[in-house]
């Protein structure tokens, strides 16, 4: 066994280290004042100039470790790496592994300085009878140097002048390791070593390399499995018995080599040797984890890595952060809660297989901060076509990891809902809205760049609403298009995009917003994290707090960065609540009420794109908000949710109470299982009750007022495209 813990004084150290020195440098001058042999040569060099064997620091960065990533109560959830390593403590390396390291690589090492006298002298011999650097020689504390500045190159140059088989390169390594073997103990640069070396099959330092080969610990390895990793560490690659039967017969072949060398030396028993020689090789091939392909949470788990790699928060370049998550070996905690997962993926599941062709997704945020609960969706993630598996984040944007998204629909009538309650009208207040809506002119719409957009050329129609007066309630709780065509106009395009923008609405495909006339109709394609989040903060009276996926990250050495939420106030609070208010007759009186409720206070707008192209809910309670969305990944507009079997249930059409508000009532009960109810704010009726500029016109005798009556709103048959059809029974 290796000494533990043998030291030298400071005088014993130099003297080593100088005779060490003047030795190789007698070596070295000697063979260098020869002309070039064999014809391969080796060129003349001063030895001033060359040999100027005194200790250089060598600048050690942190070798690369591997980042987990943690859900909000603490469990593994995924991992992140460049290089798979796990770095322990020297006393957490079984000692026989120490003793085969020793024995093969370098068997002098508590004895000599930080190279090995008698080895290189031999290797330089044999080195000039080959006529160039042919064989190593090296110590341990040389190749721990070899590891450390091919781990600091960031360049081929760099790399390749870090594993050159030149004399410069040598005589570099051993200046190095003169401030190494000053600087730390024998046991210290051990450690090192087994941190850093590369085992194979992906496993680099010796405890990733006793998981992946053995399925132990380093701290539990038996004599044959630390003779097999002793042994692969010179040649990894050669020897890496994930690559097939060659190389696990050549790895075993090796550690036999090792066993003979421990005995030979005396550090096993003959007997001891034959018995591990006469084992199998027994490696198992321990999957790696970590990537978002393998974690519980794959759409979650791609959010936060792309968050990571595109937020300066975490690094001024990509660079930069592209290693401060690969090579960070970092514990990032996030705001993914389990329970609230667990039942975003059981509702979409009872509603939606993953044999379907369309997919459903759904994303829960929490209101007054933004933490993203949940993200779940009906396929897996995955490259995999024949397993119906998808290869983006569809319940993100493409910042993190999505795509083009689906147009919302309806649910964006919300906006101009809260754009008609900001310029002052209440709740009813009201207009007239036909049966079909054409503009007046092309300045009946103007965009935000002052570009008169009206389209008087096409006629917005109701599916299946009815005409006739509609206050900001009714109009709301039968979401008729023609009715929030003419509110727009009134209350104007532009100002509806911005009050849509100041609550985070944005195109998933990270585009532009579409400024056209029917803005509010959800022309734009959207994700369910965006369109979840500007929900929640209406449900947090205004509020708006930007996604946030990550609450701390501590690093390797045990410090820990806390991020807050950020937040700004981006309306007022009582228009927030009268907006709630509107939203909350959804389940009573409109489009949700064949679904109903949850138990206690909800809001909520579903939405039905043109032709059935993609259906959505988007609701919220004070506690957590959630938007659902479900289209076909194929391209929504060639393959409508019209005559399609979806959970074993045929549908003649999909609207946004057939499918997604199901799953997102799901959803609520159980995640708010154990959650107090909390109310919303109650109504400023003072300034929002009631009507003002805009009430209801007296009815004239000859009025029909079955087609004009509000209350003709409480019919099923007058509600649009939203209405509920029969839910299957489940």
């Amino acid at each position: 066994m290796p000494e533990q813990g043998r030291r030298r004084s400071g005088a014993a150290s130099k003297i080593a280290r100088l005779a060490a020195a003047s030795a190789l440098a007698g070596a070295l001058v000697a063979g260098i004042a020869l002309p070039a042999v064999g014809g391969a040569g080796f060129g003349f060099m001063s030895a001033t100039e060359e040999l100027n064997l005194k200790p250089a620091d060598l600048i050690a960065p942190p070798p690369a470790e591997v980042t987990i990533v943690r859900d909000a109560k603490g469990n593994e959830i995924a991992r992140f790496y460049e290089e798979y390593r796990e770095v322990v403590r020297f006393d957490q390396i079984a000692d026989i592994m120490k003793t085969a390291i020793v024995s093969i690589e370098d068997y002098r090492f508590y004895e000599h300085g930080p190279i090995d006298i008698e080895g290189t002298i031999r290797a330089f011999v044999r080195n000039m009878q080959a006529g160039g650097v042919s064989q190593g020689g090296s110590s341990i504390t040389q190749q721990y140097v070899k590891q450390v500045l091919l781990n600091a190159a960031d360049t081929d140059e760099e790399r390749n002048r870090a594993l050159g088989a030149t004399y410069a390169r040598k005589l570099n390594e051993l200046r190095h390791a003169m401030a190494v073997e000053e600087k730390y103990t024998k046991d210290q640069i051990l450690e090192k070593y087994l941190n850093i070396a590369y085992f194979g099959a992906g496993a680099y330092g010796v405890e990733a390399a006793a998981k992946r080969f053995f399925g132990v610990k380093a701290s539990a390895l038996s004599l044959p499995q630390a003779a097999t990793l002793a042994g692969a560490v010179q040649d990894p690659n050669a020897t890496d018995p994930n690559l097939g039967r060659k190389q696990r017969e050549r790895l075993k072949k090796r550690r036999d080599v090792v066993l003979n060398r421990m005995a030979e030396l005396g550090k096993i028993t003959a007997a001891e040797a034959a018995k591990a020689k006469a084992t199998k090789l027994g490696y198992k091939g321990t999957k790696l984890p970590g990537g978002c392909e393998a974690s519980t949470y794959p759409y979650f788990c791609l959010y936060v890595r792309h968050e990571i790699l595109s937020n300066p928060d975490f690094g001024k370049t990509a660079e930069d952060r592209l290693d401060f998550l690969n090579r960070g070996g970092l514990t990032i905690r996030t705001t993914i809660d389990p329970a609230m997962q667990a039942a975003a993926d059981k509702a979409i599941r009872r509603w939606v297989h993953a044999s379907d062709d369309p997919v459903a997704s759904e994303a829960l945020v929490q209101p007054g901060t933004g933490a993203i609960r949940a993200m779940a969706a009906s396929r897996p993630y995955g490259r995999s076509k024949a397993r119906k598996q998808i290869a983006y984040n569809v319940v993100a944007d493409a910042a993190h990891g999505g795509s083009v998204g689906f147009q919302p629909g309806s649910t964006f009538k919300t906006f101009a809902l809260l754009n008609a309650l900001k310029k002052g009208m209440k709740v009813d207040d009201g207009l007239t809205a036909g049966a079909g809506y054409r503009a007046s002119g092309y300045s009946a719409f103007k965009n935000c760049r002052g570009k008169s957009i009206g389209d008087p050329t096409h006629t917005v129609t109701n599916d299946e609403g009815s005409p006739g007066w509609k206050t900001l309630r009714t109009g709301t709780w039968s979401s008729v298009n023609t009715f929030f065509m003419e509110l727009e106009q009134r209350v104007g395009l532009c100002d509806t995009v911005k009050t849509a923008k100041s609550l985070g609405i944005h195109r998933s495909d990270g585009l532009a917003l579409q400024e056209f006339e029917t803005f509010a109709l959800g022309i734009n394609e959207m994700d369910p994290i965006t369109v979840a989040n500007a929900y929640a903060a209406i449900a947090a009276r205004g509020r708006y707090c930007a996604p946030m996926a990550i609450t701390h990250i501590t690093d390797r050495n045990g410090r820990t960065t806390r991020y807050q939420p950020k937040c700004r106030q981006a309306l007022d609070p009582e228009i927030a609540d009268a907006a709630a208010d509107v939203l909350s007759g959804v389940f009573t009186h409109g489009t949700m009420r064949g679904v109903g409720g949850i138990g206690r206070d909800a809001a909520g707008k579903t939405g039905t794109t043109d032709g059935y192209a993609a259906a959505w809910f988007a609701g919220f309670t004070p506690d957590l908000a959630g938007a659902v969305s479900i289209g076909d990944p194929r391209g929504s507009t060639d393959h409508k949710l019209i005559g399609v079997t979806i959970g074993g249930q045929y549908y003649g059409s999909v609207q946004g109470a057939s499918i997604p508000g199901p799953i997102w009532k799901d959803t609520m009960l159980a995640a708010l299982r154990n959650v107090e109810p909390a109310s919303f704010t109650p109504i400023n009726t003072s300034r929002f009750g009631g009507c003002s500029r805009h009430c209801r016109p007296a009815p004239r005798p000859s009025d029909d007022d079955a087609a004009t009556d509000d209350a003709a709103t409480d019919d099923p048959d007058t509600l649009d495209a939203d209405i509920t059809e029969p839910l299957p029974a489940r």
